[in-house]
């Protein structure tokens, strides 16, 4: 219940994030899309995530831990290319979506949590 739970906060959140920037950041057709999204940025950040974390510590350590915005940008990326219906604008763009995208969920989670 709890995943099902972080998963429509994700997918709510992702649409907002489309649909307050008018497109200019993400662009989602549709709640759907937004879901689909939600799921496959989970799963990205499950598996693909820690490995590119590991081969990039050494960058991220000398940029002070800059580099992990880039890398969730990149996992952005890689969300469009699998999901239809599912646009990064560009690279700064993401950057930016990936930040909003992290600190909302992380405040939606905090206020869904239920433990």
């Amino acid at each position: 219940m709890k995943i099902l739970v972080r998963l429509i906060v994700s997918a709510v959140v992702i649409f907002g994030v489309a649909y307050f920037s008018e497109g200019a950041l993400l662009q989602v057709d549709g709640a759907v899309a937004a879901l689909y999204g939600a799921v496959a940025l989970a799963v990205v950040n499950m598996v693909v995530k820690p490995i590119v974390k590991l081969f990039a510590l050494p960058v991220t350590i000398l940029s002070l831990g800059l580099f992990a915005l880039v890398i969730n940008a990149l996992m952005l990326y890689l969300v469009a290319a699998v999901v239809p219906g599912f646009e990064v604008t560009g690279f700064v763009q993401a950057v930016v979506a990936s930040l909003i995208i992290s600190i909302v969920t992380a405040i939606g989670y905090k206020i869904t949590d239920r433990d």
